[in-house]
């Protein structure tokens, strides 16, 4: 399955909404914070599963991936 090009570009543009990391890309957040959400559970909805994109993407060393698309593909 290959991932959606519009959801990676999404993913690569958004920013936390709230909390401590409120207006930083999620891409950005530091590592335990995002394993402490996968630990605690993600939020329901669209940011729950782009935080859990990321936990992945974290997880298999991928954060350039989505870096690059920020610099290479601007914000809709």
């Amino acid at each position: 399955m290959q991932p959606d090009k519009e959801f990676l570009i999404k993913l690569a543009h958004t920013k936390m909404p709230y909390g401590k990391y409120k207006d930083r890309y999620l891409i950005d957040l530091p590592e335990y914070y995002v394993v402490w959400y996968h630990n605690k559970g993600f939020p329901k909805g669209k940011l729950g599963e782009m935080l859990q994109s990321i936990y992945e993407i974290k997880l298999n060393g991928l954060e350039e991936l989505i870096r690059n698309i920020r610099r290479n593909f601007p914000k809709n």
